[in-house]
């Protein structure tokens, strides 16, 4: 009998996809990438005309040897890494390392860890796709080729350990451009004014706004001109001059896709980007589920499509008419818009049996696998769902010559709110349904407020992310690496969920925009991903977009070597004395984070760790609680007060008992 090998990325799916196939079949795990370019040089022959170097990853070196014993019991070798670009390059990679001739093995994928998915992915095996390894090797020498050549100039002027990146800066430069932004910005002053009305048969006053006059709306824009309108509503009747009643529809969301999971799990369950697609990830590979054993729950976390598989979408909709009734069905079904760029070759984000609820599952999940499950549960729920309908009341009322509004809306059916609802509006109904024109009205107070306009907000993760995708900057599976080297870097800071550039990223990003605009160009960015999307199409040859954009890089990396000047980041100095020279030490930052350095190196050597306070009081002696980290780098929360208080917690404190 012939004897199978499949040929996984990740041990975690190993358990998982073995379950689902017969005795003749033996799964392995590859780790991810066996091949790559080598770390300590360019590893692109310029010369002859930008052929990559690939080399063996080291410490891959033993998997490939257990791989190649595996595959010489084999009959077949399926390669069935993840179904994207780096998955196909992935297997490709093995075919090489591991010596396979093509009729030696197939390549197979499925967007779903479930029983029916494998198998129907062994039905299905085709060829290795080379437009979508030319894709993802286009990607890669061209991140290659700019990292390589810009870093060392960092280097140079500012300080080892810096990188640039064709993306990375990018999106360094959005963020730097909405801090300008802010800082430029000026207030402008504004003013509100509110009627309290009482009306007859309301339990509660309602509060009308003023809009304008008979010529349309008013900006009041000065204390004088709220006083003058203040002073012609002296003694003024305030009337019910119409009653609009009508019904507004607000359309279920669509399902996830990877940019979407990342905003909203940042939204609602304050979520980095990085940690979502790390627990999406483990929710794919498979998760031991009781009375279903290893099982994949949802389906492939890197996608920027809406669309949903036919099966997927009938098995919602039974599901949606038997627990919540024929109603909830949406007369019509939605299309997204996905638009130019999407590359539709997987669905959206769902799980992969809609029976499964949080509920059932909730058990076998930790904390986080079970909020992010649930989220993207309901998302996908709802999007089967028909809209939520509003019963709205707008009211026009008259006083002297001006006009106020009063505008109300009740939810009348809830539709996809049940499920999800998590921007959902306070429903606060103030006016009665016995509401006629010819209801008195009485004013209890007018209420004016002086306001003034707001700069736009710093990016958060989720911010970033949408904008990054509006732009056309980066794919799917670039948006959490980017924001986690651009922190890790510290060209930018995260305080709660806003993101700040600090010192250095202003110098690099100056320093990028002054020598290489292109690589910070918006435009040139989105194009530039737009022609590596005409690779995988098949319409791009991948190594004209290199011989075209290597020529202008080389030219800009000589000018700035040579008219770049050198520029010197101050450490940042903290409060903390150093207690063997007595001076004020500054931050620096190691493999582990930060620490405090004494300035006055190598006169004085003396570190110590930097102890980032918390603002929550220590809970047995009441004094700052600081992060601190394992010898392993592990964080924990301790008193600063340690030795003397030995208060320490692997979770973060709570500021009241709750």
């Amino acid at each position: 009998m012939a004897k199978y090998l499949v040929i996984v990325e990740s041990p975690a799916k190993v358990k998982t996809i073995k379950k689902f196939l017969g005795k003749n079949y033996e799964v392995a795990a590859s780790n991810g990438h066996v091949r790559d370019l080598p770390k300590s040089q360019m590893g692109i022959d310029v010369e002859n005309d930008f052929e990559p170097k690939y080399i063996t990853i080291r410490g891959k070196g033993d998997i490939l040897a257990a791989l190649r014993k595996e595959v010489k019991k084999a009959d077949v070798v399926y390669l069935a890494t993840d179904p994207d670009r780096e998955g196909e390059a992935i297997s490709w990679h093995l075919t090489h390392a591991l010596n396979l001739a093509e009729s030696d093995y197939k390549r197979i994928t499925f967007n779903e860890i479930t029983k029916t998915a494998v198998k129907n992915s062994l039905k299905n095996s085709r060829k290795i796709d080379m437009n979508l390894i030319d894709a993802q090797q286009a990607r890669r020498v061209l991140d290659r080729l700019v990292g390589y050549e810009i870093s060392p100039i960092l280097w140079a002027k500012v300080k080892r350990g810096l990188s640039a990146g064709r993306v990375q800066s990018a999106a360094l430069r959005i963020i730097c451009d909405r801090e300008d932004e802010i800082n430029a910005f000026i207030p402008k002053e504004y003013w509100s004014l509110d009627a309290i009305l009482q009306m007859k048969g309301a339990k509660k006053p309602v509060t009308a706004k003023f809009f304008g006059d008979a010529n349309g709306k008013i900006e009041i824009n000065t204390e004088e001109e709220v006083k003058k309108i203040l002073s012609d509503l002296e003694g003024a009747d305030f009337v019910i001059k119409e009653i609009k009643r009508g019904k507004r529809t607000k359309k279920a969301p669509l399902p996830f896709t990877t940019s979407t999971l990342q905003q909203e799990a940042s939204r609602h369950l304050n979520f980095s980007t990085q940690k979502t697609m790390r627990i999406a990830q483990q929710l794919y590979e498979g998760v031991q589920v009781k009375g279903h054993g290893s099982i994949g729950l949802i389906t492939y976390l890197r996608t920027d499509s809406t669309r949903i598989s036919q099966e997927a979408d009938e098995a919602a909709r039974a599901y949606i008419a038997e627990q919540f009734g024929e109603e909830y069905l949406p007369k019509t079904e939605r299309k997204g818009n996905n638009g130019s760029r999407i590359q539709d070759a997987h669905e959206a984000i769902r799980p992969t049996n809609i029976s499964l609820t949080p509920v059932q599952v909730k058990e076998s999940l930790s904390r986080d696998q079970f909020r992010l499950y649930q989220l993207i549960w309901n998302r996908f729920a709802a999007s089967r769902m028909s809209a939520a309908v509003y019963e709205t009341v707008a009211i026009e009322i008259g006083a002297d010559r001006y006009i106020f509004h009063v505008n109300e809306s009740r939810i009348g059916f809830r539709g996809f709110l049940s499920v999800y609802a998590l921007d959902e509006e306070k429903q606060v109904q103030t006016i009665p349904a016995s509401l006629t024109e010819e209801t008195e009205l009485t004013v209890s107070e007018l209420k004016e407020e002086q306001h003034f306009t707001q700069p736009p907000a710093h990016f958060t993760e989720a911010s970033l992310v949408k904008a990054m995708e509006d732009l056309g900057i980066g794919r799917p599976s670039t948006y959490a690496p980017t924001i986690t080297t651009l922190l890790s870097r510290h060209y930018i800071v995260k305080e709660k969920k806003n993101l700040f550039v600090s010192e250095l990223g202003e110098v690099v990003n100056e320093m990028i925009v002054e020598a290489f605009p292109e690589i910070v160009d918006q435009h040139f960015t989105a194009n530039m991903e737009s022609l590596l999307d005409g690779v995988e199409e098949g319409s791009v040859p991948w190594k004209t977009i290199i011989r075209n954009f290597y020529p202008d890089l080389e030219k800009e990396v000589v000018a700035a070597q040579k008219e770049l000047e050198h520029v010197k980041v101050q450490d940042e100095v903290s409060d903390v004395i150093c207690d063997k020279c007595g001076r004020n030490m500054v931050i620096k930052y190691g493999p582990h984070g930060k620490f405090l350095a004494c300035p006055g190196f190598p006169d004085c050597r003396n570190t110590m760790p930097f102890l980032e306070k918390i603002g929550i009081p220590c809970p047995k002696c009441g004094k700052e609680v600081v992060i601190r980290r394992t010898k392993k780098g592990r964080r924990f929360y301790g008193c600063e007060d340690y030795p003397n208080c030995d208060f320490t917690s692997w979770k973060k404190p709570e500021a009241e008992a709750k």
